[in-house]
């Protein structure tokens, strides 16, 4: 294990490394490692290597939670060999696991051969290169991202494609799983532009939080330990298995199902209101 002020690298039961932050108490990608956690999760889930070869144009993916980088650099490795043009968006609130994983990329094995571009979008926060065959734009935006999304700033952003969404846990992070945030990230997205968002989470205040906002929502590709996960989109037809009425039952019974506010982390069973909204979603009628 070596260790930082902030960030430590652990070797997980599989034999791979991995980042800890000390102040959150949380390891990254902590079952099955940061690229085999990806692979799943974004790159197979979000059919990513397909979309990018069916799509014309500039493909965006908004990569919310960058932390060290495994998920855009997972992303990026899987689709180099395609003849396409991609643009990526990473948002966090510090660079320092990037940086941290930089000086540890030999026993993390998925920085290599991209230690020269992170470092530069640590140093510059943003990149143009060829990965391959694909044209590359990738863009570090350093912030609070709840107060970007609701700033005016966010109507400039190019629209999604797909999200990878990964900040760090409710309990740890209530701002970034609140009601308040999805319903404004719903809000930013284009109609006209089919987009997915999976996440790690499948726990009934994540689902209905998602639902409450706009999202159609459904079950994700298990990762590791993990039977399921949450796919959410704003379309239907990129929700292979979405939530049905069995699963609307058990919410209602659900001791931890509403909504959080963004202010602080609570359980709490679904109030009428919330109740009577999740009726009246498309995707129960």
């Amino acid at each position: 294990m070596t260790t930082s002020a902030q960030y430590q690298l652990v070797r997980l039961a599989n034999g791979v490394h991995s980042l800890h932050s000390v102040a959150e108490r949380e390891t990254f990608h902590p079952v099955i490692g940061p690229a085999a956690e990806a692979e799943a999760l974004y790159v197979r889930q979000l059919r990513l290597r397909e979309r990018l070869a069916e799509h014309a144009g500039e493909f965006v993916i908004w990569d919310v939670g960058l932390g060290a980088a495994a998920n855009a650099l997972t992303a990026l490795r899987a689709t180099r060999e395609l003849d396409c043009s991609l643009r990526l968006i990473s948002f966090d609130h510090t660079n320092e696991p990037l940086r941290f994983a930089l000086d540890h990329a030999e026993a993390l094995g998925y920085l290599l051969g991209y230690e020269a571009p992170a470092r530069e979008l640590v140093e510059r926060g943003r990149i143009a290169f060829a990965n391959g065959a694909q044209r590359t734009e990738w863009e570090l935006r350093l912030g609070d991202f709840p107060a970007l999304l609701a700033g005016a700033v966010a109507e400039t952003l190019p629209k999604p494609h797909a999200i990878f969404f990964d900040p760090f846990s409710p309990a740890k992070n209530p701002a970034m799983w609140s009601l308040p945030l999805f319903t404004r990230l719903f809000q930013l997205l284009s109609p006209e532009r089919p987009c997915a968002l999976p996440t790690y989470s499948r726990s009934t205040l994540l689902r209905v939080t998602l639902l409450l906002a706009g999202f159609h929502v459904g079950a994700g590709h298990a990762t590791g330990e993990k039977e399921e996960t949450t796919l959410a989109a704003n379309t239907p037809s990129l929700i292979e298995e979405p939530l049905g009425r069995r699963w609307l039952e058990r919410a209602q019974r659900s001791h931890s199902a509403e909504p959080l506010d963004g202010l602080s982390y609570r359980q709490a069973p679904l109030s009428p209101a919330s109740w009577e909204q999740l009726q009246q979603h498309p995707q129960f009628r």
